[in-house]
């Protein structure tokens, strides 16, 4: 492998010739040799974001020329587009400032530019990073990269899957069947009535994913390394928020107070709260529905569910609940995400906080994870489920709960003692209150009505 020599305020270092990255990128590969786990690419697009941005701003303030500035937002631009993926390699598990992806950006730009036009030099710290430090570079990135990811992956995953969710809930509105409470046989609801609690839920989470994601919006670009504000120019920040917000299509704000946008990401931690609600029910949603679909002899078996792949490697014939498994999966290493995004936010000492890294890896993979999960729990699960109609009726007909329902007229302990009774005798309700003389079959139809248990209007298929 043929190599070139690279130079930094340590000295030389060897950089693969075909790399156009420079001595500090190289530095941190050799230095940070841990794990798998890459700095996300949506960091690093969102930081090309913020040295194209930053390339105007200064050329408006007289401190970039037109022509540097068109090749550092030309390259700026090709980062974004994804045209310089590999150059862009760095373990998560770095400095906690991100200072080492902010120069990685910054020496691919400088030396992408140098290959462009070798009659210009840009410098990775003099041009691509002027007026900024990596100490406003990296959270700032941190925000742009979650708002885009969020808006514009997870909360149209969420609203598709709401939208079967929807449908569901009008094509079985009046299809009767058995609540259950504590695992066990309860009173009537219909099976629309339960997608519509699945349903709500949704709605809930995206209230609160979006107020999550409003939070984020307060960027503390223009704070420079400890949030003074030093080297950048006055108004930097305010002129720097305008042009990102131009860019992405997204209204971001400047953060008023700096020094906390520097070393405090208590947004961050209040909307990946928001992710864990979010996860908390799909847990919840996937359960019930795998529950309701188990069987086919031997299960519950009211909801028939897509048969996607084999289900085992020594059963034939078995076909298993594979996307509810895959998106409570998720659910839990969301929850796992939480607590440590919630410990790193904890971290900031006086004028940063040195764990960003890992708080954005932890968080952009709970919405890559969540985003990816529901709309494949969408596409493969939730849209074929059908009502295993002659089950759920057969259920009706043998619950015991319907009982409720005749203790107004005849008393708790009464209809406690003819639900044990059918119990006990493997018989029907109907059949135990007449043997037991508390009402004739005449009266027990026209009290026990399923659909005006559930307030539907229609009683069952």
């Amino acid at each position: 492998m043929k190599h070139r020599i690279e130079r930094d305020s340590l000295g030389e270092v060897l950089v693969p010739e075909e790399r156009r990255w420079g001595a500090q990128t190289q530095r941190s590969l050799e230095n940070f040799p841990i794990g798998d786990e890459k700095m996300p690419l949506a960091v690093v697009k969102a930081i090309a974001l913020i040295k194209k941005a930053a390339a105007g701003v200064n050329q408006q303030k007289g401190l970039l020329q037109p022509h540097e500035t068109k090749l550092i937002q030309q390259v700026a631009e090709e980062i974004v587009r994804g045209q310089h993926d590999a150059e862009f390699p760095l373990s998560v598990w770095q400095t906690g400032s991100g200072t080492q992806t902010n120069m990685n950006v910054n020496e691919v730009i400088a030396n992408r530019c140098r290959q462009l036009n070798q009659t210009v030099t840009i410098h990775p710290n003099d041009h691509v990073n002027k007026s900024q430090s990596s100490n406003d570079v990296f959270p700032t990135a941190m925000s742009i990269a979650a708002v885009l990811m969020v808006e514009e992956e997870l909360i149209p995953s969420m609203r598709s899957l709401r939208e079967v969710l929807r449908a569901k809930e009008e094509e079985y509105k009046d299809l009767v069947k058995i609540g259950r409470t504590h695992l066990q046989d309860a009173t009537p609801i219909s099976l629309g009535q339960e997608f519509s609690g699945w349903k709500a839920m949704l709605d809930n989470n995206l209230i609160m994913v979006q107020s999550g994601v409003d939070e984020l919006k307060s960027l503390p670009i223009g704070g420079t390394a400890v949030g003074t504000g030093l080297n950048a120019p006055v108004g930097f920040g305010k002129e720097m928020v305008e042009a990102i917000s131009e860019e992405t299509g997204k209204v971001f704000v400047e953060n008023p107070n700096k020094f906390h946008g520097l070393t405090s990401h208590d947004h961050l931690v209040f909307c990946h709260g928001a992710l864990k609600a979010l996860a908390a029910n799909t847990m919840k949603m996937a359960n019930d529905i795998r529950w309701l679909g188990s069987g086919p002899r031997s299960g519950i078996g009211e909801l028939n569910l897509p048969a996607n792949e084999p289900g085992s490697s020594i059963m034939p014939g078995k076909v298993n609940p594979t996307q509810c498994e895959a998106l409570t999966m998720v659910a839990c290493q969301v929850m796992g995400n939480d607590a440590a995004v919630g410990f790193a936010a904890s971290q900031g000492n006086f004028q940063l906080n040195v764990y960003m890294p890992v708080m954005i890896y932890n968080f952009l993979q709970s919405v890559q994870l969540l985003s990816d999960a529901i709309r494949s729990f969408t596409l493969r699960c939730a849209t074929g489920i059908t009502a295993n109609e002659n089950r759920i009726r057969e259920g009706v007909e043998r619950s015991l709960m319907l009982v409720t329902a005749l203790v107004p007229l005849v008393g708790y302990d009464a209809a406690a003692k003819a639900a044990l009774r059918a119990h006990q005798d493997n018989t029907s309700l109907k059949e135990a209150v007449i043997s037991l003389g508390l009402m004739d079959e005449t009266a027990y139809d026209q009290e026990i009505d399923i659909a005006k248990m559930t307030g539907a209007s229609v009683k069952n298929k």
